[in-house]
């Protein structure tokens, strides 16, 4: 725990916890349902932001021995994300967007604006709590990557679970059982993009697999 406490970690944590809750204001500033101000739901974003990002930045390197960030990519692993993003946005665009859209239409972009504020969202904030603070608690629980990426997969898939046992329109069982088949394969990739290629690689992955909504956004304005 020493190494969660320490300036140079606390200081990474908190400049990245303060540009995560940045980025995720667009987000945040289109949700018309929000039950608290925004300037509390960006606090409450800047400090558990931090927490966050001080168990990334304490954790995933020493015991993951791969670097959080890292522009140095191997040409196999940004091409299997490079592929495999644009294959599962695809994917999702034909095989399963149009059922979800239909049970949970606040959860696709209608334009461009929505679309770039969800998408920044994703990356900032999405990631690194259902990934990047998970896998680095983990790996330090565990002290094995195997055990902690699986890990990490089973807890994507649990908050998925949990968020539509919650729901007031709950997934019927056969709808439930494919979306948790989709998050399994979604989370067994990101953390192969993490492990491989950092941080950077997992944001590439996901913007290519966001890019699938700018397909059904209306662009005329006529």
């Amino acid at each position: 725990m020493r190494a969660l406490a320490q300036p140079g970690v606390l200081r990474a944590a908190a400049k990245a916890a303060f540009l995560t809750a940045l980025v995720c204001y667009p987000r945040l500033s289109l949700w018309a349902n929000r039950a608290y101000p925004l300037w509390y739901l960006e606090a409450v974003l800047l400090l558990g932001g931090t927490v966050l990002w001080a168990f990334v930045f304490a954790w995933h390197a020493k015991y993951a021995g791969r670097p959080v960030f890292s522009l140095k990519v191997a040409a196999v692993p940004l091409g299997v994300a490079t592929f495999s993003g644009l294959t599962a946005g695809v994917v999702l665009y034909f095989f399963v967007a149009p059922a979800m859209r239909l049970r949970s239409p606040e959860e696709y972009p209608v334009n461009f604006e929505q679309w770039f504020a969800m998408t920044l969202f994703s990356l900032a904030f999405t990631q690194l709590f259902l990934l990047f603070a998970p896998f680095a608690w983990l790996v330090r629980l565990f002290r094995k990557p195997d055990v902690a990426a699986i890990m990490t997969i089973l807890f994507g898939m649990f908050v998925l679970w949990i968020k539509n046992h919650s729901s007031k329109t709950p997934f019927p069982a056969s709808l439930l059982l494919a979306v948790l088949a989709v998050r399994f394969v979604v989370g067994s990739l990101s953390v192969y993009f993490l492990l491989r290629g950092g941080v950077f690689l997992v944001w590439w992955w996901d913007l290519l697999v966001q890019s699938r909504h700018l397909f059904s956004i209306p662009w005329s304005r006529g």
